[in-house]
């Protein structure tokens, strides 16, 4: 190009740079947008998740679906529940009740069971573990500002868990994602005793399941995952979850 096609060419930017208040050079190549997509969403996605809202439904709740695309090949049977109970891994945070920790009694249960056999007093729960898929837990907290405070609560219930003496089960370190605008989720991966040998999670290691606090909007909840997924489908199940809550 001669010189004096570049100076005319700046010339034009710098003018057009003083009317909309930046400098704009010439582009070196032409940028293809993707069919169906918009300065918004990239890509041609769709626009990020709102808070939510209101109060609870089922609807709410994580369903098997996500699971199966997991790798879960056995039969989920879904259990739901509204009242009260424990909420999260007794060995951790004790055998407390959500009225207890938060004076809440209307939450909604549901467990992800790979038996028809359930407890009695409590049908979200297997009466054999090892056919326990999940357990989640959640509710409406009146305001996202109430929602953050609970949520914040109950991870601290689960952080000592993340230290315990060698040979017992320890949960790893807290995995934080924010999907948007108060949807967020933090979860822990669990391993079992014999991988704890210095009294935290060893580094390097795959996880096997963990616990999930969520937090969408109003709403919040407690996700323990019993099978023995790792870090990738832990961290697709929590934010299928959130996102759903």
């Amino acid at each position: 190009m001669r010189a004096r096609t570049i100076v005319v060419i700046l010339t034009a930017a710098v003018g057009l740079g003083l009317l909309t208040g930046r400098f704009v050079l010439p582009a070196r190549s032409t940028a293809t947008v993707p069919s169906g997509a918009t300065p918004s969403s990239p890509g041609g996605g769709s626009p990020p998740p709102k808070p939510a809202a209101g109060p609870m439904t089922d609807r709410h709740l994580l369903p098997a679906a996500e699971f199966r695309k997991a790798g879960i090949s056995r039969r989920i049977y879904v259990r739901d529940r509204v009242g009260d109970g424990n909420y999260a891994n007794a060995a951790c945070a004790g055998e407390k009740t959500l009225e207890q920790t938060l004076g809440t009694q209307d939450a909604h249960f549901r467990g992800l069971v790979t038996a028809k056999d359930t407890d009695d007093s409590d049908p979200t729960l297997a009466v054999d573990a090892r056919d326990q898929v999940a357990r989640e837990v959640a509710a409406d907290a009146g305001s996202p500002a109430m929602a953050q405070n609970f949520a914040q609560r109950l991870l601290l219930e689960e952080v000592p868990c993340q230290t315990e003496p060698a040979t017992h089960w320890v949960y790893g370190p807290t995995h934080t994602m924010d999907v948007a605008p108060s949807i967020t989720a933090s979860w822990m991966g669990s391993y079992d005793g014999d991988l704890n040998t210095t009294g935290t999670a060893p580094r390097g290691k795959e996880p096997c399941g963990g616990i999930a606090v969520l937090r969408n909007g109003s709403h919040y909840g407690v996700l323990e995952v019993d099978a023995c997924l790792g870090t990738a489908a832990m961290t697709r199940i929590v934010r299928a979850a959130v996102t759903q809550l």
